[in-house]
């Protein structure tokens, strides 16, 4: 195996050269191809000195043809290193960057050593610092693993290319021609597709996805988008293509099994009473529906993403971004709770999405600096139902807190993943409502390296002490509707309303110092309401405005004196 400190110092052009060489020694094997033909026995010649002969001929062409196939493999085998050495390159810059950054060292056997200086961190927030800190040097540390992965491959690949060839082991499968050589051995000298690293965390996934050329990528999401498109750590333009790219696939397994479950229960005189085919069949029917919803979530004005598409468990998963997570500057996620489907309750999450994106832009125009937002629905886990069997016998009942755990295992290294997949982190949001703030709260008593987080009506946050929310000291809000009685339930930890240290901000009818009227939400759902004061609130945290912000203290809006007139907006 290759070290770091040797790809490090690797580089594409003497590669380039080689190929550049090995072009030219092509063509002029190929240039011999109609003086070979025409050499041989002259015509008429005949007896035992011209079967010699035609059998010289014929061994020397079997000769050039195998050679030229051994060329050939090297030729290609040469080109796809030089392209992959050339991708190696920008991923350990990447890597170099990042450690410089942030005032790391990595050495030439990998280790990464802090070099910040001891005056670097503000006392009043050492822990945060430090979580921070373990944070970049666990994503250090698992990119230069990737690289020195990806390089071992290369190195291997190609020394088997070389080996193959110096052994006369490249067969040109039968070839007549010096052509049809090259084109057999070119066969025989591509570079092995690296998959993407088993069980691999998201910077793991991001250092695998970085070290890729350009063709390698395009080819996995053509040829294998199941291997990206709900991978944690690539781009969510990748993921985005590489999903849509399955939907077809997905669809094809689910009516392919429909169309068995169905014979099946036509064929039995008890149906599905002792084979669970009826349960069976309705779960596949959601799924089919799902699809349809997505579809036709993404078909929805403006860009949308499909970051994941997961058909494996009892409900459809999925999480769909409004704008691009790859180049937004702010970018929140929103997990919702109880009774969440992807086929009831996408389309009308997406909506609300949409147009916190388009509130919390407007507040930038206003009052920042116009950067631009995406918002992402997440459905990404088993959120608890509220059916009979569902509500006392699953283990995903809404009485537990199992189903939160689990979605929080998930939903922890899907918000490390859009820091990984990018160059630069945006400044992000986790939005939790209802159940899906507990599932909320619970990933983020991981190191995440989310900025701030908005919780609403609330069951509990899995934690009693908001310093175990792992976001920056005073960046953990909470908002509670009136009459909103799951707010006072406190069941998963205590009532956030009581925690301190948790920002409370408003869902009241308000009137912000501008003119602008905001309504009053009510209840356990109204909290995304467009033009509502609770949404208001998410869209300047969303926006890293969070100054504005009205509160039921009555403090927040910022420096009032900054806002505009009424009616110059």
């Amino acid at each position: 195996m290759v070290a770091y400190g040797d790809v490090r110092k690797w580089q594409s052009g003497p590669l380039d050269t080689a190929v550049g060489d090995l072009n030219k020694r092509c063509d002029e094997l190929l240039g011999l191809s109609d003086e070979l033909a025409a050499s041989g026995t002259p015509q008429g010649w005949t007896g035992q000195a011209a079967d010699q002969a035609r059998a010289k001929r014929e061994d020397l062409n079997n000769r050039m043809e195998r050679l030229v196939a051994g060329v050939a493999a090297v030729r290609r085998g040469m080109g796809e290193a030089a392209d992959a050495v050339e991708a190696l390159g920008h991923a350990i810059k990447e890597t170099e960057d990042i450690a410089q950054r942030h005032h790391f060292v990595i050495r030439d056997d990998g280790s990464i050593v802090d070099n910040a200086p001891d005056t670097a961190h503000d006392p009043a927030h050492i822990d945060e610092y430090f979580r921070e800190r373990q944070r970049i040097q666990t994503e250090l540390a698992d990119r230069v693993e990737q690289a020195v992965r990806r390089g071992t491959d290369i190195d291997n690949d190609l020394a088997a290319i070389l080996t193959r060839a110096e052994k006369g082991e490249v067969d040109d499968q039968g070839a007549t021609s010096l052509q049809a050589a090259a084109a057999a051995g070119a066969k025989q000298g591509g570079l092995s597709t690296l998959e993407p690293p088993k069980g691999g965390s998201p910077w793991d996934n991001a250092g695998w996805w970085d070290s890729l050329s350009e063709a390698e990528r395009k080819q996995i999401i053509a040829q294998h988008p199941e291997w990206v498109g709900n991978l944690d750590g690539v781009p969510g333009a990748a993921r985005d293509e590489a999903n849509r790219n399955r939907i077809d696939d997905e669809r094809a397994k689910l009516e392919a099994r429909k169309r068995e479950l169905e014979a099946d229960l036509d064929d039995n005189w008890f149906g599905g009473t002792f084979t669970n085919a009826d349960a069976e069949l309705e779960q596949v029917n959601a799924k089919l529906e799902s699809l349809k919803k997505i579809e036709e979530t993404l078909a929805q004005p403006g860009e949308r993403q499909l970051l994941l598409l997961n058909m494996s468990n009892e409900r459809a998963e999925a999480a769909v971004a409004v704008g691009n997570i790859d180049t937004a500057d702010h970018v929140a996620v929103f997990t919702p709770g109880l009774t969440s489907t992807v086929d009831g309750s996408l389309k009308g999450y997406d909506d609300a999405m949409d147009n916190l994106k388009h509130r919390s832009e407007e507040e930038l125009a206003r009052y920042g600096d116009g950067s631009k937002v995406a918002t992402v629905t997440w459905i990404g886990y088993q959120a608890p139902q509220l059916t009979g069997h569902g509500l006392i016998f699953d283990d995903n009942t809404v009485l537990d807190d199992h189903s939160a755990k689990e979605g929080a295992k998930k939903l922890a290294p899907f918000l490390n993943g859009i820091d990984a997949s990018r160059a630069t982190d945006p400044h992000m949001t986790a939005l939790g409502h209802s159940y899906g703030s507990t599932t909320t709260g619970i990933a983020l008593q991981q190191n995440t390296g989310v900025d701030n987080a908005v919780f609403y009506g609330s069951p509990g946050l899995g934690t009693n002490d908001v310093d175990k929310i792992n976001v920056p000291t005073g960046n953990s809000y909470y908002v509670e509707a009136k009459n909103d009685a799951v707010g006072d339930f406190g069941y998963f930890g205590i009532d956030p309303s009581h925690m301190d240290g948790m920002n409370h901000v408003s869902a009241k009818e308000t009137t912000l110092p501008d003119g602008r009227q905001l309504s009053e939400s009510t209840g356990h759902s109204a909290y995304m309401t467009d033009k509502s004061t609770s949404q208001y609130n998410l869209s300047v945290v969303v926006g890293g405005m969070p100054e504005r912000a009205v509160r039921d203290d009555g403090k927040g809006f910022g420096d009032v004196l900054s806002w505009p007139v009424p009616g110059t907006y």
